[in-house]
């Protein structure tokens, strides 16, 4: 359980109930671990779950704006349809999540893994990926507009997204929409199709 006796007590009203939507809006769930658990429609609005382990967890439809996810495990898990927007996912671990039609605006997601992360239909709007791992993610007209650097690495990431995407070299920053955002990405191994 949690330090924060609030979100604790919630954690376990929640777990005692059938058919009941987790609500840690707010609350301090740092470190929980709440592997393969069913958050599904969950409340975590402004939550602080740094260091928690959501491996294999359900979040569907689940509400994480401005959530602080920082260096959570969120493996394996399913984010499909999920909002996002002002989330904090810093060093987070989503290798082979489902980010389905999930929203993510405004999103610090800096060395988060997203490995061979299904990221299908997802909206990414002024998501920072400098330093991210996008190796072996599929997209699938997923809204790509994005903030990438020379250590984004996007080797075997395929399928199709719209752009642009603003990249960072060498100090020097500049927009790539259409075939230029596709020969920067393929050129680094992807096998991506920029749609217009």
């Amino acid at each position: 359980m949690p330090a924060d006796p609030d979100a604790a007590a919630e954690l376990r009203s929640w777990s005692g109930q059938e058919d009941t939507t987790v609500d840690l809006s707010g609350l301090d769930a740092s470190g929980v671990d709440l592997t393969d658990a069913d958050l599904g429609m969950g409340l975590f609005s402004e939550s602080r779950l740094v260091d928690a382990v959501l491996v294999g967890t359900d979040l569907y439809r689940a509400h994480l704006e401005n959530a602080v996810l920082e260096r959570a495990d969120l493996s394996r898990s399913s984010l499909v349809k999920a909002v996002l927007d002002g989330a904090s996912l810093r060093s987070a671990v989503l290798i082979e999540a489902d980010l389905g039609s999930a929203d993510l605006a405004d999103v610090d997601a800096r060395s988060a893994s997203f490995r061979a992360a299904r990221l299908n239909g997802a909206t990414f709007v002024d998501v920072h990926l400098e330093g991210a791992d996008l190796s072996d993610a599929s997209v699938a007209q997923t809204s790509f507009e994005v903030f990438l650097d020379e250590h984004t690495a996007v080797c075997g990431l395929s399928g199709t997204v719209y752009g642009p995407a603003r990249v960072d070299e060498d100090g020097s920053h500049r927009e790539l929409a259409g075939r230029d955002l596709e020969s920067w990405l393929n050129s680094r191994g992807a096998s991506v199709q920029v749609l217009n």
